[in-house]
Parts: structure tokens; sequence; C-alpha cells
């Protein structure tokens, strides 16, 4: 990971920021149809389709602005029952969430596509709600060094001034990012501290253990919202739950895999005993593929309880696998649409990520990948080979170095070759923003909730919501 830079007006070069295959892809007609659709459109065709939906509730939710959630990802997985009731269900939340390099360009005119848009809509509309101390803007990350470059150098074209950029790793032993009675300084390659009025981050691990709840420097995303659940898929689903409880009554829920709470390491093999021997857990507070496990097998439940954890509680969640096999939950058993057969006959499993933002406006899709698994889908499970390379899509890896990469081989497009093979239509895309949206509100509620009346942080709140003792040492007041 390179030093501290300055981005100035002018510096945005598309080969920096974007994959190689994306510079030459063109967007394929039906996803630049459906990123062009305005709220009100989407609305109409939503309640056409469930005629139970309140079209007014639905409409004040795609125009809601977060206060605190205004730039996240979901990543969501087309299933179906046995019945054939095909759904888009939420996988997980993500806060400051990885997709501009990964996206087609809607209008090739517009060279810097999402970047500009979510600096314009998000980033510039926060810094105009708050008071804000003097300083320079910046933008920290721990990954992903080629989308963070490129908000830095959109963020300097639309402000008209140099932007900082550097990087803000969670094991750092001299960091060039730190906090003084919260404000910001950022460290440039001279040695020179400078104050930072506002700030993008795209720290994802950890993020609580350095970034401070109380901030004078304005952030896009705070990392509050990774403790509400953009980073901590415990508390997500407890948000999840309220949304769902107010919402229900209007037609609108969050569709999410049978989710157990707050599961200590003991209890993980009732649990998975409970859902037919099938299950996956996760560690709440991890992100990009790590801390997950896909437990089909005796053997694999044995590695995973061998293992050591950093924290104290898990999270069990019904596994979506094939017709003949799948968890057994309240919920019945949802088993993957996945991709279109290929000339072997193979299908795959996939994900779709959809990144929203949010500004004065309310909510517009920014940015839409997908990713598939390693292996095809097998009609039986086989013991000998790991479920994991079946099952899961996420595409980081570190590598021996301790730096992130991308295996960018099962990345499919949203362009005229790739998206096809997804086997998507229309409303399943408006499906997939809807729960995005619901999902991201439902957080952004949730993070609201964590601050008393006087924007204090209510640790005792979250240490219920939450009752983890490791992770409570971390978060940074």
């Amino acid at each position: 990971m390179t030093s501290v830079r300055w981005f100035e007006p002018g510096s945005f070069e598309s080969e920096n920021h974007f994959y190689t295959r994306v510079l030459n892809a063109q967007i394929h007609t039906l996803v630049r149809f459906f990123m062009g659709l305005s709220n009100a459109r989407i609305v109409e065709r939503y309640c056409h389709l469930k005629p139970r939906v309140d079209k007014a509730a639905l409409t004040a939710l795609l125009a809601e602005e977060p206060r605190h959630l205004r730039w996240a990802g979901c990543d969501l997985m087309h299933v179906t029952t046995e019945a054939g009731d095909r759904q888009m269900v939420v996988i997980e939340t993500n806060s400051c969430p990885s997709g501009q390099k990964s996206m087609p360009l809607f209008d090739d005119l517009k060279e810097q596509g999402g970047y500009r848009m979510l600096v314009e809509q998000a980033f510039v509309g926060l810094m105009m709600k708050r008071r804000l101390p003097d300083g320079e803007v910046a933008v920290i990350y721990d990954k992903n060094e080629m989308e963070a470059t490129g908000y830095a150098a959109a963020l300097a074209d639309v402000l008209g001034h140099r932007v900082l950029c550097a990087p803000f790793l969670h094991d750092a032993v001299d960091p060039d990012v730190r906090f003084d009675d919260g404000l910001m300084q950022v460290r440039d390659a001279t040695g020179t501290w400078h104050p930072i009025r506002a700030a993008m981050r795209y720290v994802t691990q950890r993020p609580w253990d350095r970034i401070p709840m109380h901030t004078r420097t304005a952030i896009l995303n705070p990392s509050v919202v990774c403790l509400a659940g953009g980073r901590n898929k415990a508390v997500a689903a407890k948000a999840y739950d309220l949304f769902n409880a107010r919402h229900v009554p209007m037609g609108l829920s969050i569709r999410t895999p049978e989710t157990v709470r707050d599961v200590s390491l003991q209890e993980v093999p009732l649990w998975v005993q409970s859902m037919g021997g099938l299950a996956v857990v996760k560690v709440p507070y991890s992100n990009a593929g790590q801390g997950v496990y896909t437990l089909t097998s005796p053997a694999e439940l044995e590695a995973f309880m061998g293992q050591h954890h950093r924290y104290d509680r898990f999270i069990v969640q019904g596994l979506i696998g094939n017709a003949g096999w799948s968890s057994t939950t309240p919920r019945g058993r949802f088993y993957h649409v996945g991709t279109v057969p290929n000339h072997h006959g193979d299908i795959y499993v996939s994900d779709l990520r959809m990144m929203v933002c949010a500004g004065p406006d309310g909510f517009r899709p920014l940015a839409i990948y997908a990713r598939r698994a390693k292996d095809p889908l097998t009609e039986r499970l086989q013991a000998e080979k790991p479920s994991w390379d079946m099952l899961g899509t996420n595409l980081s890896f570190k590598r021996p170095d301790g730096l992130w990469d991308t295996e960018t081989s099962r990345l499919v497009l949203m362009d005229s070759r790739d998206f096809n093979r997804l086997g998507l239509g229309l409303d399943e895309l408006i499906e997939a923003y809807v729960q995005t949206v619901m999902a991201v509100v439902a957080i952004d509620r949730m993070s609201e909730q964590l601050f008393n009346s006087r924007g204090r942080f209510r640790m005792k709140l979250f240490q219920s919501l939450n009752d983890d003792p490791r992770l409570l040492r971390e978060v940074l007041l």
C-alpha cells in the first residue's frame, strides 16, 4: 500500500480506477434502463406486482435521506422455494462497499461514473449539513486502493481543490491518520500534519477500534454505522427485525435467511443440528468473505469448532444450497437459482451487489456487480470437497504479505456479455434495489438509536444489543 498522496483537480485517470476489462465494457441495455428509472417509476412497477404494498410508505422510504448511512451496498442472492417462489434475499449489508471499479459506465461521456455521483449526492450533501472545522478534505482507506484513490480524484474535481488520500490500517505501528479531540489529522509525505474538516472512509476492518464514535470531522460513513449493522451482522439482524415489525403491515419486509443471533461457540453444534445439519456460521464483525463458514458435514463442523476465534459470539443462518440439500428452517427451504447453465451444463451459485447512495433527493442505485462461486453447484453433497468452493462467492483474499487482493476471474460484470449469465430480469433488479434501501434505512435508524438526545453514544444500549466483551473493549468513544 502506497503512502499518503495529494490528488489535484484533473487527476482522475480511468485506467487507474476501473478494472481493465471494465474500461472497454458496454453496460447491458436492461441494466442501463434500470439505472435510469426514477424512484417514482420503480414504485409504480413494484406496487403493480405487489398490490399489498403501501405505495406512500415505499415512496417515503426511497425518498428518505439517512442521517448516518448515506452510502452502502447489499449482497443479495436469487433464491427459490420448492414451490418455485423466486425471491431476492439479503445476505448482508456493507457500509463503505466496493463496486465502482467493476461497473461499466452509464454514460460514456461521464468517465468518472459512480465515483462522481457518490461524491456529489452523498458527500457534498453531508458537508452542507454540518458545521465543519477548518481543514482539508481527505479519503482514508485500509484496502481497495483503486477505488479509494478514485474517490479522492473525483472529490478534487467536484470541490475544485486538492484532496489527501491516506492509508489507515488497524495494525499500523505509526499510522498517518490520527484524532485529536475528535478532529481527524492526516500526515502528508513531508511529515506535516493537516487537520481534516471532512473525510470519506473506506476503512472496513474493525473501524471502530481507531475511528471514534464522536468526531468533529464529518465522515462518510461514520464508524457507528458499522456497529449498527454495516459491519456487524448480529445487530443488523436486530435492525431488520425492528424494521419489519413496523413495515410488514404495509406489505414491506427485509427478506433474509433464518438467522439465530448471539450464539456462543458451544451452542453452534446445537443450532446446526436444528437446521438439519446444514448451516452457515458467521463471525458477526468480519467482512470480505472472512469469518464465514459453510457447514455441510460433521468434518466441517469439527474443523470450525477446532479453530481459534477472536470473538465470543456468532450468528447461525440457514444454508441456501440446492433443491436436494438446504437447511430446514421455520421459513422453509430455499435453494439457489444460480447462473444460466454453461455449455457443460454447470450451474454456479452467484450473488448480486447492489450499491446505493442517498442525498437530499433520496436514494439512487450507484453500481451493480455479481460474483460466482469457484465450483459448480452439485445435485448431491460431496463430503470430500470443501462446500465453500461451491457456495462462497466473495472475491477478496489476503495475500501472504497481509495486503488484500481480488480474484477477478469470478467477477460478473453488468455488461452485454456477462449479465445474461445471471438469468435476472428487470423486476429482480428492482426487487434487489428495494431490499437494499430497506436494509440501509433499517441500519441508519439503528445508528440513530445508539445516540442519546445530547448526541452521545449509548454504550449500555449497544452492550444490551451486542453483549460481546471482546468487541466492546475495541470500541473507541
